[in-house]
């Protein structure tokens, strides 16, 4: 048997966008199932916010995404998780850094670190913070 993990963002009212914002950055498939095409609406004002999507791409991204209703507890934190983007060709981390970090605050920027030939830490627009960097093997 054979498992993945994938990223899964909890938003108020924004999952579609962020979706479509993702997909414009990493590319991909976009698949968006809102409340009311899962025949599971609260709130007639929140019938289209998204109950579940995600956008998968051929390079192996995948994130999920949905809309907390309204009537449960929701309360994104403050440093609650980062999405670790990592890849072997520095040139597509610089590709994806320069779309996502479009109307983000840049923690760190993408530079050379010690443990990294490129690292960056970023919060984009909708309040997730995304780490991207070059993987290289770990010596001990």
């Amino acid at each position: 048997m054979a498992i993945k993990t994938v990223a899964h963002i909890n938003l108020r009212g924004n999952a579609r966008a962020a979706l479509e914002f993702y997909q414009s950055v990493f590319g991909g498939d976009l698949v968006a199932v809102s409340y009311r095409d899962a025949h599971s609406v609260e709130d007639p004002d929140q019938a289209d916010q998204l109950s579940w999507g995600q956008v998968t791409s051929s390079s192996g991204f995948q994130i999920m995404a949905y809309d907390v209703q309204s009537s449960k507890l929701w309360d994104q934190g403050s440093n609650a998780f980062f999405v670790s983007v990592r890849g072997t060709d520095a040139k597509e981390i610089e590709d994806y850094w320069g779309r996502l970090s479009a109307d983000a605050t840049i923690s760190a920027p993408l530079a050379p670190a010690a443990w990294s030939p490129l690292y960056g830490m970023l919060t984009d627009q909708f309040g997730v913070t995304w780490v991207l960097d070059v993987a290289v093997e770990y010596n001990h």
